[in-house]
């Protein structure tokens, strides 16, 4: 049986220029290395309209249950202005104990130590361990995530994959190893308010209809009280409006529509489709032609403290000696489809650095967690056997 080390396996990675939907051979290098440990292998490349390829991997070891689920992708965000990298963003540099580059901490060293982990565990253990491990890598989590992780899960069901509990290797903590677990994340809903008018002279305006004043009315009633006082593990509910815009040239004509985007951040104490009858409602009383376009990222979710959160959090201060706080801030991420299908949470490095330049993580995390990845993979096969 092969022997990972994360800090190979990251930069072998991390050298695979891999900027979404693109692989670059990222999914290649991770699929020999869990190969050389015994899984078996599904490259899988979805496709949809309007969309890139993409190509995600499900790899899993044993047969039997529980199935226990590292999630993860190996799609990057773009490098940027590369004048402002002080290397090449895939050249895997490590000064002074950090490793740099683009996906150092967003996440290809959490896919990497999940991989020395298993490897560690079943030194320790060998294949009959009492259940199964398995791996949900995407190549489209940074990208529009139509052609990854909620297709490949889609393909497992049907090919008679049970997913018995999963951890996603997102970076969640803010500036020490150890701080946070994700059990839920906020829905994200985005709105454009789109109002009409009628165009016309500003010194006739009897003979026109200004929408930016219906507009300006509009916003504020979406925004001038409080949508919620949050729940017991939720922030309160928040609406910002991205931007408004009119674009018209010249200021002696009154436009004939005015645009502006928003986006509200959403608890459990709301659904989607709840949000968009409050938000026609708020509307329809202010009065006046309007068309309102909305698009769902993700519902809100929350995994409910309980036996993967305990594994979790018991295997971080094993490792860290902090005890983490469990927390559903950020943004969204691809736990929002997995949690139709198991329980699911997030632990992964220190996303201070996440998208921007000079990404990088500590050598120092990288052991740090392999050493609660292999924890988690004792505790909860100990718990389950």
């Amino acid at each position: 049986m092969a022997t990972i080390n994360a800090l190979d396996l990251t930069r072998a990675m991390i050298a695979c220029p891999s900027v979404t939907p693109e692989d670059g051979g990222t999914q290649k290098v991770l699929q020999d290395a869990l190969a050389g440990l015994g899984f078996t292998c599904h490259s899988q490349t979805f496709s949809d309209d309007n969309t890139p390829d993409v190509s995600n991997l499900y790899a899993r070891l044993g047969s039997t249950s529980p199935n226990f689920c590292f999630a993860g992708h190996t799609d990057v965000v773009p490098v940027g202005d590369l004048d402002s990298w002080e290397d090449d963003p895939f050249s895997a540099e490590v000064k002074d104990g950090m490793l740099y580059g683009r996906g150092a901490a967003d996440m290809k060293s959490a896919i990497a130590c999940f991989a020395e982990a298993t490897s560690r565990f079943l030194e320790n253990h060998g294949s009959d361990f009492g259940g199964s491990i398995s791996f949900l890598i995407t190549g489209d989590e940074e990208g529009p995530a139509i052609n990854g992780t909620r297709k490949l899960l889609e393909w497992a069901k049907a090919e008679g994959e049970v997913l018995d509990a999963c951890l996603v290797g997102e970076p969640t903590n803010l500036t020490e190893l150890g701080e946070m677990i994700k059990i839920g994340r906020r829905g994200s809903l985005n709105g454009t308010l789109t109002v009409r008018g009628v165009q016309g002279h500003t010194a006739y305006p009897h003979l026109g209809d200004n929408p930016i004043h219906r507009l300006v009315k509009m916003l504020s009633v979406l925004t001038n009280e409080p949508m919620d006082d949050g729940t017991d593990h939720f922030q309160a509910s928040t609406l910002q409006i991205s931007t408004v815009d009119v674009g018209n040239p010249t200021s002696n004509v009154i436009p004939a529509k005015a645009i502006a985007v928003f986006n509200i951040r959403y608890n459990d104490l709301h659904t989607s489709a709840m949000l968009e009858s409050w938000l026609r409602k708020k509307l329809d009383a202010v009065g006046g032609e309007y068309d309102l376009d909305i698009y769902v990222s993700g519902e809100s979710f929350l995994t409910q403290p309980g036996p993967l959160s305990k594994i979790i959090a018991g295997a971080v201060q094993s490792v860290t000696g902090n005890a983490p706080e469990l927390s559903t801030t950020g943004g969204t991420s691809d736990a929002r489809f997995i949690k139709d299908y198991c329980p699911v949470a997030e632990f992964g490095p220190i996303g201070q650095t996440m998208h921007k330049s000079n990404e990088c993580i500590a050598v120092q995390d990288l052991a740090a967690l392999t050493d609660i990845y292999t924890a988690v993979l004792e505790r909860f096969f100990e718990k389950s056997s």
